[in-house]
């Protein structure tokens, strides 16, 4: 998996997100917004992901698009993230747009290493995901949810469930008594992925400790 930095490498503030190899595209861009959101000193560290539904599921799950089913190589992936974070003067967050997000939030409950996590627009409808969360316990404090407020308006079965299971995830971390938030943006899926995902990072960057 290559990895592609963006910002100042020296600061303390390291972000890690799965992208897709469009994404690389505007990966600059998200990190100019995410220091002008957040007002500190970042490197966004984007892990380009080649195979999407299998390197970034958590588990075996069949086909929601087109013909490729999900795989269960999140675990690989977050071990080979988990290597890449080798300085203990640095602060670790990961942050994942879409599957990414789904990724990013099961991640915390795999793992304590990271200082906080942002699952945007997360695809939370993934069979039994929400369950997982009830039955097991994050290992962040700090997490942030974030989903278009048009995305559950299709007429897709499956795609519909996503506002009502990330409102189940927001409560479920409530109960847990995590720090955590879940913010609305203007539109569907894939209105403006670089300033949201901005957002998220800005919010934990603020709120973390």
């Amino acid at each position: 998996m290559q990895i592609y930095e963006y910002g100042d490498r020296d600061t303390r503030n390291i972000l890690i997100q799965p992208v897709d190899r469009r994404e690389l595209a505007s990966a600059e861009h998200e990190a100019a917004l995410i220091k002008e959101l957040s007002g500190a000193d970042i490197c966004l560290a984007a892990f380009a992901v080649d195979r999407w539904n299998s390197e970034l599921s958590p588990w075996d799950a069949p086909a929601v698009f087109g013909g490729e089913d999900f795989g269960s190589g999140a675990a690989q992936t977050l071990e080979e993230i988990l290597s890449y974070m080798n300085r203990s003067d640095k602060r670790y967050f990961l942050g994942g747009y879409s599957l990414a997000g789904l990724f990013a939030l099961w991640a915390v409950f795999r793992t304590d290493r990271f200082s906080g996590t942002a699952a945007v627009s997360p695809s939370v409808w993934f069979p039994d995901f929400t369950d997982y969360m009830r039955e097991n316990e994050p290992l962040s404090d700090c997490i942030y949810l974030s989903l278009g407020d048009r995305e559950e308006r299709t007429k897709h079965l499956i795609m519909s469930q996503v506002g009502n299971a990330v409102r189940e995830c927001y409560g479920i971390l409530q109960e847990k008594n995590r720090r955590c938030t879940l913010e609305w943006n203007s539109g569907n899926h894939f209105k403006e992925p670089e300033l949201r995902m901005a957002k998220g990072f800005a919010w934990l960057l603020s709120n973390e400790g």
